[in-house]
């Protein structure tokens, strides 16, 4: 992605988590988030001995001082992992490579990582493109459409929505009149501005209503504050989510960060290999940042142990013959659905926008995409603030969202598959969403083209394509 926009999310981030010091890295152009001086390791005797192995390097390393490091995190609990201070956040460079890189060694031996980043979970991760909904007119019909089909709680398909919640008047959209879970607790600031991805779960639950009729969804607001946590908690967060009503059929999450780890999350990890003991199907959104990195927990699906149990869905373009500029790509992504300018609930709001994006651009519209406008290459709106963080000076645009609006993202390209799960399961009389899945994607024909690879791609019958030389403009 373009430096400027990362930087620009990296501040948005850490407004949002304002007690926790935020850096990025390993370089400042790699997209990754992470709390800056700590390092997440499983507890127990591997915490213990990375405790030690860092001090021990810090001790004999100048330039480096051991006196910070200690565990600060709890030393139980279900998720099994716990952090570790390894320097002042508040001072000097950040210590967390150097930590890093004193249980290299001992990683090496025993064939697994130690210690890692405590990354930042974010359902955006990037702000381009489509970060704030756009409103259609009212006579514009949702895309995907509602697809053939009834509702029947004794046959519903499962699934669990994790989330930023649903806004208050979800149920005065059709398709969501059974839809249950969370409320979005503010959905607009002190000034009546409207909070950056308000609506985003609701947006989601439409788009899996419309694929799959035969659904009972549930959206919980465990990403309620502007979609973003840390690593640590993450896991924990999930289990509270699955806990409540028992694991569901389908767990659709757009969540999730990019990492150069080649095994996935150790927040993730107890989360994980209970998720693999279920019958439950993640489908989790690959993320917007333009880049073959992988990208967790959607890449878990590239690890033998867990291809099975997770989906992982890059997003298609408007037009739907290629990759979309923002979606992650690369073997580790299982299949691309649509995901730009889709259409879905968003339900009653006036209110000014948040942000303007009046010179946004993609790096990776530049690299074999070109040809097309990209959703990110334009403007919205006139909003509060402007790239630079500071003040327009201008008045901030009133915009009505009357039932629908506009959206981009693999965000929702993730309920797009994991409608098209459930409806095979409602169709078939599946009650394996994993074999659904599987089944799905073996019987999927059609492909797209996405940075030179063709690849999987599945297109609802109800979804109609848009010309990719439109911009996403307002009605």
């Amino acid at each position: 992605m373009a430096p400027q926009r990362f930087h620009e999310q990296f501040h948005h981030i850490q407004r949002s988590l304002p007690d926790v010091p935020l850096t990025m890295g390993p370089d400042d152009s790699a997209g990754i988030l992470y709390e800056k001086g700590v390092v997440l390791v499983r507890d127990g005797e591997e915490a213990r001995f990375v405790e030690d192995a860092v001090r021990t390097h810090f001790t004999e390393t100048r330039g480096l001082v051991p006196d910070h490091v200690r565990r600060v995190g709890p030393r139980a609990g279900r998720t099994g992992v716990t952090r570790i201070r390894v320097g002042d956040p508040a001072e000097g460079e950040d210590t967390v490579p150097h930590a890093l890189r004193a249980v290299r060694e001992a990683e090496e031996r025993q064939g697994r990582r130690l210690a890692g980043r405590n990354h930042v979970v974010h359902i955006a991760v990037n702000a381009c493109p489509g970060d704030e909904p756009v409103p259609v007119s009212r006579t514009e019909p949702a895309n995907p459409g509602a697809a053939e089909g009834s509702y029947d709680p004794a046959t519903a398909v499962g699934v669990l929505v994790v989330d930023t919640g649903l806004v208050h008047d979800h149920r005065s959209y059709p398709l969501l009149s059974h839809t249950t879970g969370d409320a979005q607790l503010t959905e607009t600031d002190g000034g009546g501005v409207l909070r950056q991805y308000v609506g985003h779960g609701t947006f989601i639950a439409g788009i899996l209503a419309a694929v799959a009729p035969n659904t009972d969804i549930t959206v919980r607001g465990t990403l309620n504050d502007a979609g973003a946590v840390l690593e640590s908690e993450f896991g924990g967060l999930l289990f509270e989510a699955v806990d409540r009503d028992g694991w569901p059929d389908i767990l659709s999450l757009s969540a999730g960060t990019p990492s150069t780890d080649p095994d996935g999350l150790i927040g993730l990890d107890a989360f994980m290999r209970e998720l693999r003991g279920q019958r439950t199907l993640l489908v989790a959104a690959a993320g917007n940042n333009g880049s073959d990195t992988p990208f967790w927990p959607a890449a878990y699906a590239a690890l033998p142990e867990y291809a099975d149990c997770v989906l992982s869905v890059g997003a298609l373009r408007a037009d739907g013959e290629s990759g979309a500029c923002f979606t992650n790509h690369g073997p580790w992504v299982r299949v691309h659905a649509p995901g730009e300018r889709l259409t879905s609930a968003l339900t009653g709001f006036t209110a000014p926008v948040p942000y303007v994006y009046q010179h946004s651009t993609y790096d990776s519209c530049r690299f074999g995409v070109a040809d097309y406008p990209c959703t990110c290459q334009y403007p919205r709106h006139t909003g509060v603030l402007s790239e630079g963080r500071e003040s327009t000076g201008a008045k901030p645009d009133q915009v009505m969202f009357d039932g629908l609006a506009q959206w981009s993202g693999t965000s929702f390209a993730a309920p797009v598959a994991a409608g098209l799960v459930a409806a095979r399961m409602t169709a078939y009389r599946e009650r394996d969403p994993r074999a659904a899945g599987a089944a799905l994607l073996a019987a999927a024909t059609d492909r797209a083209e996405v940075r030179g690879a063709h690849v999987p791609a599945l297109r609802p019958p109800t979804w109609r394509p848009v010309p990719a030389g439109v911009p996403a403009l307002p009605a």
